[in-house]
């Protein structure tokens, strides 16, 4: 392992751990590209109703595996740079385990209160609720799996094994493919069949997960024995996971908000946006692909205080993040208006959808910087820097942006808000990162030292 965080190249190593990461990333768009296309071919309204009211379930359960999938990989990542493997060990197993127990108590939880839940959700519709309610019933009853599939897949990675990780990732999400069309069509299973075909794909993951364990993993273990843990690990876990989990909420927020102030200019605004950010999600997929893979590398070094090293692999990452989107965002806004009749070929939706875009994409190298200083937050246990990001972005500053943007400009503000959120998001960034990591005194000290 020391080989691999310590002696290799930085960019071979920053490849070889992010790349999988943005493959595995990829593979589950295009699942969910496909369930949504599949549905959508039954030509049930009711159902397609049912399965988009029953989703923020997916979110929340994957808000819940970010607690102690992110957070527990960034503090194991920074433990095995400090050579502390016991302690390593113990996280990893409190992690799992925390997830399981955590999966089977929301899980009697989720199935006592459905009825208020899918009415809070949108699922009161008498024309709905017997799709949306299937559809919640399955994902509730393997919330266990769901969660489960994200904590060992980002533990692992803090070995080096993000191969494995892709592996089993892309295994479960396949078999979802695979699996989708047989329950809907062929078995005629409706909203049951979407939910097992989803919770059957991460139950394989689930498996495959607990093999490449048992076979490849040193110091990542499900020994029970090993899931004790202090007070001061479980607030290093707890502060981390937090503004993790915190960010799926602001997305979703972020989102919401934006779809009802744009409700007033008109269904076809709406539906720009709505292309625009499916769009856009591809693009900031890989971004994220590139950020989460690389965490597992900055913590190992900012543990063993190799702060050159550090410095050389967060200059890359931010380099690969920058040229990535200024690479694709150019080519979509040169494109714009060909990418936004693929979906919908009529000249209002493309018209607004291009000037959406536009507005979207065109800081989008900033958001590859916010997310890198996300991540080295997470990396270094910089819990306040983290929570900050997480809630900024798309919640706070979003938020009093759009509101003000929207009472000055209008239709006009609205769309470009979220551009002037970022900027303002990589500024803070930008100054927690120069007060919390000033790595040119840390690299001079170092230098003293030796």
């Amino acid at each position: 392992m020391e080989e691999l965080f310590v002696k290799a190249p930085v960019k071979r190593v920053y490849f070889k751990l992010a790349l999988p990461v943005v493959l595995g990333m990829i593979t589950t768009m295009i699942y969910n590209l496909a369930d949504t296309m599949f549905v959508a071919k039954t030509g049930d309204a009711n159902l397609v109703a049912g399965i988009t009211i029953g989703a923020p379930l997916f979110t929340f359960l994957l808000a819940i595996a970010d607690i102690f999938g992110l957070s527990g990989s960034s503090v194991i990542s920074r433990l095995f740079g400090e050579q502390d493997y016991e302690l390593g060990r113990k996280i990893s197993s409190f992690c799992m385990y925390a997830g399981i127990i955590t999966g089977l108590v929301l899980t009697i939880l989720l199935l006592i209160f459905e009825k208020p839940i899918l009415t809070t959700l949108g699922g009161a519709r008498a024309a709905t609720y017997g799709d949306a309610a299937d559809f919640y019933r399955v994902l509730s009853i393997g919330a266990v799996f769901i969660i489960f599939s994200l904590i060992p897949q980002n533990l692992i990675r803090t070995e080096g094994l993000a191969i494995e990780a892709m592996i089993a990732t892309m295994t479960g999400t396949v078999l979802a493919i695979i699996l989708d069309p047989i329950f809907l069509f062929g078995l005629k299973m409706g909203a049951t069949g979407v939910g097992m075909a989803n919770v059957l794909g991460y139950f394989v993951t689930d498996v495959m997960l607990v093999l490449f364990i048992w076979k490849k993993a040193k110091f990542i273990t499900l020994n029970p024995s090993k899931m004790k843990i202090d007070g001061s690990s479980l607030k290093d876990i707890v502060a981390i996971g937090i503004p993790g989990s915190i960010t799926n909420f602001a997305q979703s927020f972020g989102m919401a908000l934006l779809d009802f102030s744009l409700a007033i200019y008109g269904a076809d605004k709406v539906a720009a946006m709505g292309i625009t950010q499916k769009v856009y999600s591809i693009v900031i997929l890989v971004i994220v692909g590139f950020t989460f893979g690389a965490q597992p590398l900055l913590g190992y070094n900012y543990g063993s205080k190799n702060w050159q090293r550090l410095k050389e692999i967060l200059q890359f990452d931010i380099f690969v993040q920058v040229v990535y989107a200024v690479i694709v965002g150019g080519l979509l806004i040169l494109f714009a208006r060909p990418v936004i009749t693929l979906f919908m070929n009529r000249p209002d939706i493309v018209n607004a959808g291009s000037y959406m875009l536009l507005a979207t994409i065109i800081t989008t190298p900033v958001v590859g910087i916010v997310l890198v200083y996300t991540t080295i937050f997470q990396s270094i246990g910089n819990a306040w820097g983290a929570f900050i990001m997480a809630i900024a972005r798309q919640g706070v500053v979003y938020f009093l942006v759009l509101e003000g943007m929207r009472f000055l400009m209008g239709y006009h503000g609205i769309v470009w808000s979220q551009a002037i959120s970022d900027v303002l998001t990589y500024v803070i960034g930008f100054f927690i990162y120069r007060k919390s990591l000033d790595l040119k005194d840390k690299i001079k000290d170092s230098a003293k030292l030796s």
